[in-house]
């Protein structure tokens, strides 16, 4: 997920995300506070993964967002970050997983008042993030990509193309991308702002705006079944003169960095086997977005 440094409100979706996924995951996250406001209190640093295995059960802070987190046709959860999270928590003595959904923009405040034991929504690692939470090494690396009508008419590949056709762009609430069209020297108050990517679609398919910017792992999913709209090759933006790539990992409080190191151990054994690919290759990503960044290169 692709929110600047200082907005956390993000949102990025397939087309299969229907409303009541995120009826049913405010409901959840309903539940979750509850459980939190009536079974943990502040834990220690450095006891959290004891406690996980004593109780069994680990509490993901999700976005319901896909393809990370979200509620699928059957009502059960997946995404990506649910699936990997199942088996590295498994493996660290943790058999049970709760995801708990609410807005991206409460996930880093929900794990610092003790909701969640552990978040992760696609969320990208900088070093604004850095300063409130640890990092797990990133599992995956992304680059932007344009949702655009088909044949791409006005040739838009990049943000300053964006800038010298004067086309109108458009991204979602609080992603990264509305800084990288601004480095680009695209006014802020010229970029339109949807809900999400199934609506910035909705618009360039009418013809409202030229472009919406994304990842490229969204524009992907969002145009499958268009017959009016494409994405364009995925690309790195320019910021400060240099080509931005960034990695996305589960997030841990300050204090856990005993039990964000057990998970980065497992995160390493499962890049080097490729059993980590194949847990995420079914959620739309490619071996191009594997990666071996690390969160401290990240924070830098």
């Amino acid at each position: 997920m692709a929110p600047p440094p200082g907005n956390d409100s993000g949102s990025t979706s397939r087309p299969s995300i229907r409303r009541r996924s995120l009826l049913l995951g405010t409901a959840a996250l309903g539940a979750a506070g509850a459980l939190g406001a009536a079974g943990c209190g502040k834990v220690p640093s450095g006891d959290t993964l004891a406690r996980l295995r004593s109780q069994g059960t680990v509490r993901l802070g999700i976005a319901g967002e896909a393809p990370y987190g979200y509620i699928d046709e059957q009502g059960e959860f997946t995404g990506e970050a649910v699936e990997l999270a199942k088996v590295i928590f498994k493996r660290l003595g943790v058999p049970k997983v709760q995801p708990s959904p609410t807005d991206f923009s409460s996930l880093i405040p929900g794990l610092q008042s003790q909701q969640f034991d552990v978040v992760s929504a696609g969320m990208y690692i900088n070093k604004e993030r850095c300063a409130q939470v640890l990092f797990a090494d990133p599992e995956y690396q992304m680059l932007d990509s344009f949702i655009v009508r088909k044949g791409n008419p006005k040739n838009l590949h990049s943000y300053q193309d964006v800038v010298e056709a004067k086309a109108k762009i458009a991204t979602g609430a609080g992603y990264a991308e509305i800084e990288y069209a601004v480095a680009a020297g695209i006014p802020r108050g010229d970029i339109a702002i949807f809900q999400d990517p199934v609506a910035g679609l909705n618009a360039v398919e009418s013809g409202r705006v030229d472009v919406f910017a994304g990842t490229a792992l969204t524009g992907r999913g969002v145009v499958r079944k268009s017959t009016k709209a494409e994405a364009t090759k995925p690309f790195a933006p320019l910021v400060d003169g240099k080509k931005k790539v960034d990695g996305g990992g589960f997030a841990f409080r300050l204090g856990d960095a005993e039990l964000r190191d057990a998970f980065n151990v497992e995160i390493h054994r499962m890049k080097k086997n490729g059993e980590l690919f194949r847990i995420l290759r079914p959620f739309g990503f490619t071996e191009a977005e594997m990666t071996t960044m690390t969160a401290e290169e990240l924070c830098a």
